[in-house]
């Protein structure tokens, strides 16, 4: 199953597999942030990866608080002067946002067979399970098997 699949054709997954632009400067990562703040509402799913999807939104207070505790989160682990670890589709008016965790970064920038899951994404509409979507590799021991096709 690749992440192309036609049966992946959901609202959700097609941002997910959209053009998303990076904050690559830690500026731009403010501006974004800025941004999602001043358009801070109860519209907002915030789904942790690896947990079930959310079937509601946030409160507004519950995404103020997410906002607030993430940005310092990624401060604090994300030990790099460049910030390129948060991907938007719109940086002006953004519906959806990839957040990776800075301790599970692997081949962010997608070039890998198999790059990891954002840690959490911020969107406008209902979440689908990712793990489902996109399940990893039965088992990294078999790696070697690519070596002899």
């Amino acid at each position: 199953m690749t992440r192309n699949d036609r049966s992946h054709d959901t609202p959700y997954l097609r941002s997910y597999n959209g053009r998303l632009r990076g904050a690559l400067r830690w500026s731009e990562f403010d501006a974004l942030w800025a941004r999602l703040q001043h358009h801070c509402d109860d519209g907002w799913y915030v789904y942790a990866v690896g947990e079930a999807p959310p079937a509601a939104p946030a409160s507004r207070a519950q995404f103020e608080r997410f906002l607030t505790e993430i940005r310092q989160r990624l401060l604090d682990e994300h030990k790099e002067d460049y910030c390129g670890i948060v991907y938007a589709d719109d940086h002006d008016r953004p519906s959806f946002v990839k957040i990776f965790d800075p301790n599970n970064l692997g081949m962010v920038c997608g070039t890998s067979e198999h790059p990891p899951l954002p840690g959490w994404t911020l969107s406008r509409m209902v979440p689908d399970n990712l793990q489902q979507a996109f399940p990893r590799p039965g088992s990294r021991h078999r790696w070697w098997q690519k070596l002899f096709v």
